[in-house]
């Protein structure tokens, strides 16, 4: 017998206790930020945050909260102003737990394991490791992570949450954030988990026995067609989840490249420049004049807003519409509303010099090339060269010289995404597409926007737009009254 939370996602949340990894991470952000805002009756969400040198959990919180990254120049808008503004209150209903997925019993004390236990009705899990170097305005995710501490975080990290779930007396749904990737070594992804090239419980169990240098060899022979040890882990991490979603209510959420909000909670907002974003506002600066990249390839984006959406609207599908099988979400945007790279670089010139920062190096334009010798060639030319001179400036001025160090971190980070820039993957949307009609039928659907197709009104022209003054805004904090 259907009861009345099944078509209302609004009421399925409601007197609910939510436990969230990874809260404080661009996802998790704009995870917690909407079900404060949207799903307003639920009763309290607990995070996992992890205790940082001179910081508390509890100080942790507070950042959050003010989220500094971003900034509090004037008119810069950020992400929990709507609920301050609506329902400043909600903010006593989040909870830190002081706790790390690398830790055994994901180092939460005794006491705060049993207040999960008793009290925990939703997990979304989306604790992951991407290895990050950060010099001035280049935050640059990379995923070359050792074997080691990719199992421990990715795999090994959701194991542990799983034994967690096993243990929650009222667990109604589990969610697990994985990428889209994960399957990277096949052309066509089904809505399916696959069986990883090895099984998950050795790799941990070898993870434990073995000397770093073995795990270096076992590395190498591991990845195969993975590009990276992130992908491999992650698909570890999904053979997991689906060999105990017979005693969980589990779903996989898969997304591919995320980037900035179509939407919520506002258009363009994005507050970190790890991966495609980090390129593209380097591109915009004008750093960036060339990369390995094929512009006949699909690049597979997907706004931040639309992942937290599927998120929360797929923790309730999971209950009201019940499955055999556990269910797999591609959360991906090439096989419905497809850009290329090619007319993703014509966007990003057109709005950069259209929208263009103060911040500004060079004047903005850049190439594609796939013959990685021209690449090499024209990166010395339009990178390393001018880094070079620029740090003889800064030696001459008595300053210390940093550019160089910069231009490698550039030329290492578009080699490592080269990999997703030069081929294209046909990720099947079955289920998907179901959630999308389901979400479409309920009362408040409309509240969780997951349909990125045209006839939705997704239009990839004003959503580079909002891209392009979202990163100007809230990651180089440089307001719009500065374009003139």
């Amino acid at each position: 017998m259907r009861t009345p939370t099944m078509n209302n996602i609004w009421k399925f949340y409601k007197n609910s206790n939510i436990f969230i990894t990874g809260a404080t991470g661009f996802l998790g952000k704009a995870l917690v930020e909407k079900l404060l805002r949207s799903c307003d009756g639920l009763d309290s969400i607990y995070l996992l945050v992890r205790p940082k040198r001179g910081m508390t959990v509890e100080q942790r919180l507070k950042e959050l909260f003010k989220n500094p990254a971003i900034g509090y120049e004037k008119n810069v808008k950020i992400i929990f102003n709507k609920i301050r503004e609506k329902n400043p209150d909600a903010f006593e209903k989040v909870k830190a737990v002081s706790g790390d997925v690398s830790f055994p019993d994901l180092g939460i004390s005794e006491a705060d394991r049993q207040i999960l236990i008793e009290s925990v009705n939703i997990v979304f899990h989306s604790a992951a490791t991407l290895k990050r170097y950060d010099y001035l305005f280049l935050f640059i995710c990379r995923f070359d992570e050792d074997l080691k501490n990719a199992v421990t975080l990715n795999t090994l990290g959701t194991k542990r949450v799983i034994q967690l779930c096993k243990e929650i007396k009222y667990l109604k749904s589990f969610v697990h954030v994985s990428t889209a990737f994960s399957n990277s070594d096949k052309e066509s992804v089904e809505e399916t988990v696959y069986k990883p090239p090895c099984d998950p419980d050795d790799i941990i169990n070898c993870m434990e026995l073995l000397p770093k240098e073995a795990m270096d060899i076992l590395e190498k022979k591991l990845l195969r067609k993975h590009p990276n040890t992130y992908t491999l882990t992650k698909a570890m991490a999904e053979y997991i989840v689906l060999e105990n979603s017979a005693v969980i209510p589990s779903a996989v959420v898969r997304p591919s490249i995320i980037t900035a909000a179509w939407k919520e909670p506002y258009p363009g907002w994005v507050d970190n420049v790890s991966g495609v974003t980090g390129i593209f506002m380097e591109c915009g600066r004008g750093t960036i004049k060339t990369v390995i990249c094929d512009e006949n390839c699909r690049g597979d984006l997907i706004p931040v807003d639309t992942v937290v959406n599927t998120l929360i609207t797929a923790a309730w599908h999971t209950v009201a519409h019940t499955s055999n099988t556990m269910r797999v979400y591609n959360c991906t945007s090439g096989c419905i509303n497809p850009i290329t790279w090619k007319e993703f670089r014509q966007l990003t010139q057109t709005y950069s010099l259209e929208y263009p920062s103060k911040h500004v190096t060079w004047y903005p334009g850049f190439t594609y090339r796939t013959n990685r010798v021209m690449h090499a060639i024209y990166a010395t030319v339009y990178h390393t060269i001018p880094s070079a001179l620029l740090d003889l400036y800064l030696c001459c001025t008595k300053r210390k010289p940093i550019m160089l160090k910069i231009s490698r971190k550039f030329y290492n980070a578009l080699n490592a995404v080269s990999f997703f820039s030069t081929r294209q993957w046909d990720f099947k949307m079955a289920t998907m597409k179901e959630l999308v009609d389901a979400v479409k039928r309920a009362e408040d659907g409309q509240y969780f926007e997951v349909d990125l197709r045209k006839s939705n009104g997704f239009s990839w022209n004003n959503y580079m737009r909002d891209f392009m003054v979202g990163v100007r805004k809230y990651v180089l904090k440089d307001d719009l009254s500065s374009l003139d």
